[in-house]
């Protein structure tokens, strides 16, 4: 698998604004995206210790998270979501989940991972198992997105974040969530092996640098 660059920094409204309308200049938008955006639905796990927000919250140099993730209210289409860093590197890895799947692990039910044809959910049913995780937090966002072909870069703004810690009505659309605090807006910027400079000057903005933002970690005000 191959790790790749990224960059997080929380901007507000008007810097919004301001990125959206140059990004629109210089790279094009997600095909994925329906008029310019998608609203994403995340479910994140941890264990009874915060495992997962402590290593987060401490800089531990090299963590992941696992999490459930669909799009646009469309529960036919489901992912099961490792994400890997290793000294400033990120690695994702995914394998599909169905509705009835994601259903069975809200309830407690994780057996049949164990005979999966995906790594990946063999490895979540093994720490499930050793490390006692389990579904923590969701969180909801719209994320506009921007690609350009020159280095594989990625570039999205997601603002609207809410949470809930009510895991079992994660395939419900009718689920209640509430804002984290502050209402941030998140600018992310992801890369292989270098950035454009196009990019890297289109991206700038006075008085703004990189932070260890996590929607995961933002979402858990709330317990």
């Amino acid at each position: 698998m191959r790790f790749r660059h990224e960059w997080k920094h929380e901007i507000n409204g008007a810097d919004l604004l301001i990125l959206r309308q140059r990004l629109r200049l210089i790279m094009q938008r997600d095909a994925n995206a329906e008029n310019g955006s998608y609203w994403i639905r995340s479910l994140y796990f941890d264990n009874d210790r915060d495992k997962v927000l402590l290593e987060k919250i401490n800089g531990v140099n090299h963590r992941e998270k696992f999490r459930i993730r669909y799009y646009n209210g469309n529960v036919s289409f489901c992912r099961l979501e490792k994400k890997s860093k290793i000294n400033g590197l990120c690695q994702k890895e995914s394998c599909p989940l169905t509705a009835a799947q994601i259903q069975q692990l809200l309830g407690r039910e994780n057996n049949w991972m164990t005979q999966s044809e995906h790594a990946l959910c063999r490895e979540l049913a093994y720490k499930i198992r050793g490390q006692g995780l389990h579904p923590k937090t969701i969180i909801d966002y719209i994320r506009e997105p921007f690609v350009f072909p020159v280095g594989h870069v990625r570039v999205t703004l997601d603002h609207h974040i809410r949470t809930s810690g009510h895991c079992a009505a994660f395939l419900q659309p009718d689920c209640v969530t509430l804002p984290v605090a502050g209402n941030p807006v998140i600018l992310e910027v992801k890369w292989d092996e270098f950035l454009p400079d196009i990019i890297r000057d289109a991206v700038q903005l006075t008085g703004r640098h990189t932070s260890p933002f996590s929607k995961y970690a933002a979402g858990r005000i709330y317990g």
